[in-house]
């Protein structure tokens, strides 16, 4: 059986579609992350600003530009306001469904100097017209009756779609799939067990996933181009990161970042990259190593994923970069 595609040309314009979570966070600095016990913590410093997988991915892929489209589910409260200022890209269109009591999605994340990070949800929306609590999407529902028909609209036009962790996208999963359009998921840090993430990575022709959980990252790739992915790649901060396809391994070391300034939304950056790659036409190895530059240009800046990246700058340091068969 051939591997699926990783991208679909269509003719005229073809924009990505991705589906999941934008959000309006507090993002706090401190030196290490705190154990548990009562105790002070003294912040380097801290700020608001835009959050959630699914924007990270939305604003890297409008500034190297690639034309997107965001289906999210945002409130009729200040912090949607802020989300939807942060969002505004001559490259970037909104679809925002109604959230339940209008309330937007909102994190407080302590961020450690190391990396490391411990998100806490103040606010998780349902839509408007959806159940107040997660459910498994029925598979004998057709479609249309729970993806909402701007999002499946978007779909018969786009050239990929990207759906992230949330249980207003994955109904677009088998969406995707009975339209004949390639589906990208980042399963973040999945250890290959945990129930949430499983549909997305088994609908996945490319999968990104992080190594934090996995015991044996080469492994679970494994699994995952038997499964029928045709590209599975695992990030590895500073040791860069291990990919699989039908040809074979795949090393692809880190991107020298000048600076890290906060690690948010790298992993954002970096999917946006490759796929960013793929849709310029660009080979595998030659669209990790620009996945790898976009992602460490994402560490250089406090704002979500690479938002003034360019792919010039990606570029220029992607030739940098022995990205190799192994």
């Amino acid at each position: 059986m051939p591997a699926p595609a990783l991208v679909r040309t269509l003719p005229g314009p073809a924009p990505v579609l991705v589906v999941g979570p934008a959000s309006w966070n507090t993002l706090v600095q401190v030196e290490h992350l705190p154990d548990a016990r009562p105790q002070t913590l003294f912040a380097r410093g801290h700020h608001d600003g835009l959050g959630g997988t699914s924007a990270g991915k939305a604003v890297t892929l409008a500034a190297l530009g690639t034309d997107v489209v965001l289906a999210t589910l945002l409130g009729d409260d200040e912090p949607s306001a802020h989300v939807r200022a942060a969002l505004t890209h001559p490259r970037l269109r909104l679809l925002a469904a109604p959230a339940q009591d209008g309330r937007t999605e909102r994190h407080l994340n302590l961020m450690a100097d190391d990396g490391s990070r411990v998100s806490v949800y103040l606010e998780l929306p349902r839509p408007a017209d959806g159940p107040a609590e997660p459910c498994a999407t029925d598979p004998a529902r057709p479609v249309s009756d729970v993806v909402r028909p701007e999002v499946l609209a978007a779909l018969e036009r786009a050239s990929v779609a990207v759906v992230d962790l949330a249980d207003h996208a994955r109904p677009v999963l088998a969406a995707a799939r009975a339209a004949g359009v390639p589906v990208w998921c980042d399963v973040h840090d999945d250890d290959g067990w945990a129930p949430y993430p499983r549909p997305f990575a088994d609908a996945a022709d490319v999968l990104l996933v992080s190594d934090v959980h996995l015991d044996d990252p080469a492994a679970y790739l494994r699994a995952r181009v038997d499964g029928g992915s045709a590209l599975a790649v695992c990030t590895r901060g500073a040791s860069g990161a291990l990919a699989l396809d039908a040809d074979g391994w795949i090393e692809v070391p880190a991107a020298p970042a000048p600076e890290v300034v906060d690690t948010n939304g790298a992993g954002d950056a970096f999917l946006a990259g490759l796929l960013h790659a793929q849709l310029s036409g660009a080979g595998t190895l030659r669209s990790l190593a620009l996945a790898a530059a976009v992602g460490a240009l994402a560490v250089g800046t406090r704002e979500l994923g690479a938002p003034h990246a360019t792919s010039a700058e990606a570029d220029r340091i992607a030739r940098t970069l022995a990205v190799r068969r192994v």
